[in-house]
């Protein structure tokens, strides 16, 4: 056996020595400045239509943030077809959901990512429908952040 006696405490690590940063910040200490918190999905809706956000940056939110989507008796999206082409209503949040749909309204959240694996194939999407900085993904355009999410999952 060199160094220390391997068959106490298996599996526990050694406390840090005296002084050295411990968990959060320095000597156990909380962290001075906290890590940044990435924009809400409403940030970047507002971020992305005024010019100041990448469309990669904007998609990378977009797949993680939760997504609310009005729901009727059935399961799934509800669909407008009264545009030129079918588009589902969403919103980056439960308020600006109501103000669409009303405070009684039935609703879903899931992901973006889930957005654009469920999402059938020929519709497109319209985040915060009544909202100051509306944004509307044509088929084409939710082709593309499907083909950007892949090329970023696989390869």
């Amino acid at each position: 056996m060199y160094g220390y006696d391997q068959t106490s405490a298996a599996g526990s690590a050694p406390p840090p020595p005296p002084g050295a940063p411990g968990p959060g910040g320095y000597a156990g200490q909380p962290p001075l400045y906290p890590e940044p918190s990435p924009p809400s999905l409403a940030e970047a809706v507002r971020a992305f239509t005024t010019g100041s956000m990448a469309a990669e940056d904007f998609q990378n939110i977009f797949s993680t943030s939760k997504v609310y989507c009005p729901r009727g008796e059935n399961p799934g999206f509800l669909a407008l077809h009264n545009t030129q082409h079918p588009v589902i209503p969403m919103f980056t949040s439960l308020k600006q959901l109501r103000r669409y749909a009303g405070k009684e309204s039935k609703y879903f959240v899931i992901t973006g990512a889930e957005v654009l694996d469920l999402l059938p194939t020929g519709y497109g999407f319209v985040l915060d429908m009544e909202g100051e900085h509306r944004m509307v993904f044509d088929a084409k355009a939710v082709e593309q952040m499907v083909d950007f999410a892949m090329r970023r999952m696989y390869g």
